[in-house]
């Protein structure tokens, strides 16, 4: 097949429409690999500057001028989407990479977990950048890209908003009326409350607590935690969704490709691409090939209605929780491993161990889960955070250092609760110095 055969962009996304996908628009863009791996590492084009995305963008790029890494498509959650080609990619490579972007395309489009993005999240952050290029210039840089420091350490702690609508409301259209599905809805409890008090107890949303009320905090201050809050809410659903999101497009990469009139050659070129995104990776969690496994599995026991009622309504936790079987636990070859008298030992390759790790290893995005337990704590004013322990320990060095930013944002002593081999301790820091206590 010549370069010329090759279907455009407009073509694959009627393939894909014809196929049951329903994605956005998507405006996609061939760039060199100094502005794809710029924008790789700012995670979306036009961010507010800090030192911190330099060093991913080097990092990143000196990866691919080694060898050692190749990113072939960044893609935007927007509505139109965006994706940005590499432009070293031959004509399949980038035809199989318009495949993938648009089961990207369709997830951010249908799960539920992306129904309060803002889609107009590029002008959103150029916006932002302004204001804090506004803010370097009236304040001084130092101050600016200090205080972001603190906020960017912190940044994963927010909660975002319950989507508008029940489960029944969020259900596709497809499947409202059929019963063997209906009856895996159930009615929604839970409507939280964002009016918080300063003693409130149990709030999840840290930064957002620290934003409305640390009285350290100046109002342009509080304004650049309400921009990183507002960028992290809109990353937040993808860092729930990694394993389905990557196995989504995946399966449909594969999919739509066999619609196309290959030659030999391109379809030995393109499986050997599609194998290379689902390799296994050493020691660790390939969310390519793991939700590809399971979107294929599921399509092969219960057909198409059941991987679009799953891509509609999970998250990593509840796909893995659901539909993570035996079968596949052996067939990716997944086991616990831990480290015995300095040598990596195989702990159990049982598939129910297997799962129930990984489900809890996904909690929150795998984030540790803080909350606010006391605003004013010793009634001084100070800070008293409460790590809800899921079974995995703090990096206690990594929690020390992060606490030195809450009490520069907090302006008081800022103290941690936490579980570290089956021990209670407290952890302290009071702006100069760090304690530890033994509860």
């Amino acid at each position: 097949m010549d370069s010329r055969s090759y279907p455009t962009d407009q073509q694959i996304w009627d393939l894909a429409k014809s196929q049951g996908l329903d994605p956005f628009a998507v405006h996609c863009e061939v760039v060199p690999a100094s502005v794809l791996y710029e924008f790789a590492a700012y995670l979306i084009p036009g961010r507010m500057s800090h030192w911190s995305y330099g060093k991913a963008y080097h990092a990143m790029k000196t990866r691919y001028d080694y060898g050692l890494n190749k990113l072939y498509e960044m893609v935007i959650n927007a509505d139109p989407a965006y994706a940005f080609l590499l432009d070293s990619n031959s004509d399949l490579e980038n035809t199989f990479v318009r495949a993938h972007v648009m089961g990207h395309v369709d997830f951010f489009r249908h799960n539920v977990h992306f129904s309060q993005t803002q889609r107009d999240m590029l002008d959103v952050v150029s916006r932002h950048a302004e204001r804090v290029r506004q803010y370097e210039f009236e304040f001084g840089k130092p101050e600016v890209e200090g205080l972001l420091d603190a906020a960017l350490a912190i940044q994963e702690h927010v909660v975002p908003p319950n989507p508008p609508l029940t489960r029944r409301e969020r259900m596709p259209a497809m499947l409202r009326q059929d019963p063997e599905w209906s009856q895996l809805w159930k009615p929604e409890t839970s409507t939280r409350s964002y009016e918080i008090r300063p003693h409130d107890r149990g709030d999840r949303d840290v930064l957002r607590y620290i934003m409305t009320f640390s009285d350290q905090l100046d109002d342009w201050e509080r304004d650049i935690l309400g921009m990183v809050r507002d960028e992290m809410l809109y990353f937040w659903p993808q860092m729930r969704t990694k394993i389905m999101n990557e196995g989504w497009a995946s399966y449909w990469h594969l999919r739509l490709m066999r619609q196309l009139h290959l030659n030999d050659a391109d379809v030995v070129n393109y499986a050997r691409l599609h194998a290379s995104v689902t390799a296994p990776i050493p020691y660790q969690l390939n969310p390519y090939a793991m939700g590809y496994a399971i979107f294929r599995d599921l399509a092969e026991r219960q057909g198409d209605d059941a991987i679009f009622l799953a891509r509609s309504v999970d998250d990593d936790v509840s796909f893995i929780r659901n539909y993570l079987t035996e079968s596949l636990v052996a067939d990716l070859h997944l086991y616990l491993y831990g480290v015995d008298h300095d040598q990596i030992v195989v702990k159990t390759r049982h598939w129910e161990e297997v799962r129930n790790q990984l489900v809890t290893s996904l909690v929150h995005a795998g984030i540790p889960v803080i909350e606010v337990e006391d605003g004013d704590f010793h009634r001084r004013g100070e800070l008293y955070l409460i790590h809800r322990h899921e079974g995995i320990d703090l990096d206690l060095p990594y929690a020390e250092r992060t606490l030195q930013h809450v009490q520069t944002l907090w302006g008081r002593p800022v103290h941690l609760e936490t579980q570290t081999g089956g021990r209670h301790l407290v952890l302290s820091y009071d702006g100069q110095t760090h304690t530890k206590a033994t509860l």
